[in-house]
């Protein structure tokens, strides 16, 4: 059965859920099987309310340009179309997904919290198990996956979507593929959603492991090692398959 993930970031109007701020821009990228499919969900948010002039700092996002963009209520069904039954990646998942529930709160139709639709995955948690002691903000991460974040000038939900993908699949299992599906279309079923304009690849410079082959002087003495074995040794088997030095290699990972 494909597994189907979405790496989900948000930009909000401030830090504290509690004191009233709101969701201004919710990013998903779409992951089925560890590979990008080029579905997106990008959605800028009126919060009907102001914006702080730190977060402003943060995101560059004014109220200004939120002007005429819908509320949390006109896009609700829509998001949760997208993100329903999937596994949710999101790096501190506990600040996205507290903004998500007090939105779905405050709408006057029932809405189920965020965990009783979809399991959670928080990659901030699994970087601190993995990196102890070290910064493990998304940029830190880049930098040591070697992940291209040079357009992160400013945090944006969807840039930042994409590259935590690429975070995910590189700190879960080193190989990943981020190549769309030749079986997913790029169309979704609202208007929000489509392909990304820029779908992020590993670095073409990503060190492979080389194969390094012993040379004459060290099967010699690999040859004399096992010959004085052989002496203190009965019923030796490491002859009975002589290598020759074309079949002598040492796998050396220098990355």
């Amino acid at each position: 059965m494909d597994k189907r993930q979405v790496v989900l970031d948000t930009e909000t109007t401030g830090l504290e859920v509690s004191q009233g701020h709101r969701i201004i821009e919710i990013g998903c990228v779409e992951l089925v099987n560890r590979r990008v499919t080029g579905r997106h969900f990008h959605q800028y948010i009126h919060p009907e309310r102001e914006i702080d002039e730190g977060a402003m700092e943060v995101h560059g996002i004014t109220l200004e340009f939120l002007s005429g963009k819908p509320n949390f209520g006109q896009i609700a069904a829509d998001f949760i179309e997208f993100v329903h039954g999937a596994e949710l990646i999101i790096h501190n998942a506990a600040f996205d997904v507290g903004f998500l529930d007090a939105e779905f709160h405050s709408l006057e139709q029932e809405y189920k919290a965020i965990a009783q639709m979809c399991d959670v995955v928080d990659t901030l948690q699994m970087a601190r198990h993995k990196h102890p002691g070290q910064r493990n903000n998304l940029d830190a991460l880049c930098q040591r996956y070697e992940i291209d974040n040079s357009s992160r000038a400013l945090h944006g939900a969807l840039l930042d979507a994409e590259i935590l993908a690429e975070v995910y699949l590189a700190m879960t299992g080193g190989q990943a593929s981020l190549s769309l599906s030749s079986e997913s279309g790029s169309e979704g079923a609202s208007s929000s959603v489509g392909s990304p304009a820029d779908i992020r690849r590993l670095p073409a410079n990503r060190k492979t492991t080389p194969i390094i082959r012993a040379d004459k002087d060290e099967l010699e003495r690999h040859e004399a090692r096992l010959s004085e074995l052989e002496k203190t040794s009965d019923n030796v088997l490491w002859r009975t398959a002589p290598c020759s030095a074309s079949d002598s290699q040492i796998n050396h990972d220098r990355g």
